[in-house]
């Protein structure tokens, strides 16, 4: 049975994509089959579309893309008992094996065996249907929209760096490198948790002017290179210029006591190892090149606790539907574009350039689900 209308990638050819129909997927045991309504582009989906690889991760046959989705429950296998035809949900796109070391250690996202939508070889939530184990469909409350539930997975994102990686509480101070829907993410999952401190660090003016509105305490952006200059002697400067001009310290009341890189720069990590506190956090959120240069030393002789973030694991969905759903995030300035299914191909080119044809910048880009109103909530 076909009525699936699909936005797929062309393998090894950059930016072709095309629509296309796919096979409705049937659902067994405890699957679930969810009609999607809503999509948000992520980071990732518009670096296989304009490259076709990320890291190991290469596209070698024709691939669904996206996976920041929600839609309303369409068919349900014979054991679920949680969910009813009609129920409004947020996708968790990862399906874990539930059997290895990781996934029995509450680590799922570090499963061997993982199945996330549009990372090859596995299609994406890019169309009508998408089936997922029930357990990773979660209920929207009333007052959230499908919009709101596609930014769920950011949100996740966010909440395992700062909440889980982070071991964010009340009281302390962050600093965010990169004001991308991440990093700002990242600043109001902070802020919502009581941060008595949230400093947004950027080169572009325009996002760090939304970072302030939006959650940011302090902003800072950081001098230009020099000519010549290294990127380790760059960030000592930066590091000294941020400290200098936001009065930060790297001990005591005025310290940060968790740095998170979302830019995947090299010389955002290491100007982030620089202010980070005397026995602080660093966690990298962002992926960049996959060779760089970090001191050593500082890491050592300030005992930074240093983490990679990938995804998100157990709890990082329900704290972010709770932290949405309480008033403490407001997600919907996030979403700056919207696109009905047919403009696909435009809603990634808008995102790729950062912008669209009016000049407005993109934060974050819905594409509704087919047959469904842009407006539709």
């Amino acid at each position: 049975m076909t009525d699936n209308p699909s936005f797929v990638l062309k393998a090894h050819v950059h930016e072709e994509v095309y629509f296309d129909q796919k096979a409705i997927p049937s659902v067994a045991g405890d699957e679930v089959l969810v009609e999607v309504k809503k999509t948000g582009i992520c980071g990732s989906d518009v670096h296989f579309y304009a490259h076709g690889r990320i890291g190991d991760f290469v596209v070698n046959s024709d691939m669904v893309l996206g996976h920041e989705s929600s839609g309303v429950i369409s068919k349900v296998g014979p054991d679920v008992k949680n969910l009813k035809p009609g129920d409004r949900v947020a996708v968790e796109p990862g399906a874990s094996c539930r059997k290895c070391e990781a996934c029995k250690s509450g680590r799922y996202q570090l499963c061997p065996e993982m199945v996330f939508a549009a990372t090859p070889p596995h299609d994406g939530t890019l169309g009508r249907y998408y089936k997922v184990p029930s357990d990773l469909a979660y209920p929207l409350p009333p007052n959230l929209s499908l919009e709101d539930g596609a930014m769920m997975e950011p949100l996740a994102v966010a909440v395992h760096a700062v909440s889980k990686l982070g071991a964010f509480h009340a009281n302390q101070s962050v600093a965010v490198f990169g004001c991308g829907p991440v990093g700002i993410l990242c600043m109001a999952v902070a802020k919502a948790l009581g941060a008595s401190r949230v400093v947004a660090i950027d080169i572009v003016p325009g996002r760090l002017a939304f970072a302030k509105s939006y959650a940011a305490t302090d902003t800072f952006q950081p001098p230009a290179l020099e000519k010549d200059e290294s990127r380790v002697a760059y960030s000592k400067r930066a590091a000294a210029a941020m400290k200098e001009a936001l009065g930060i310290a790297e001990r005591g009341p005025k310290a940060i006591d968790l740095v998170l890189d979302a830019s995947g720069a090299e010389v955002s990590i290491q100007t982030g190892l620089r202010i980070a506190k005397f026995g602080g956090t660093f966690v990298q959120v962002g992926m960049g090149a996959p060779d760089i240069t970090i001191d050593m030393g500082v890491v050592l002789s300030k005992e930074i606790i240093l983490k990679g973030s990938f995804r998100y694991g157990p709890g990082d969905y329900p704290l972010a539907i709770a932290l949405a759903s309480q008033g403490k995030i407001d997600l919907k300035p996030l979403v700056s574009h919207r696109f009905p299914f047919t403009d696909a191909i435009l809603a990634f080119k808008t995102t790729r350039n950062g912008k669209s044809e009016d000049g407005k910048g993109v934060i974050k880009a819905i594409i509704s689900g087919p047959d469904v109103g842009i407006n539709e909530v």
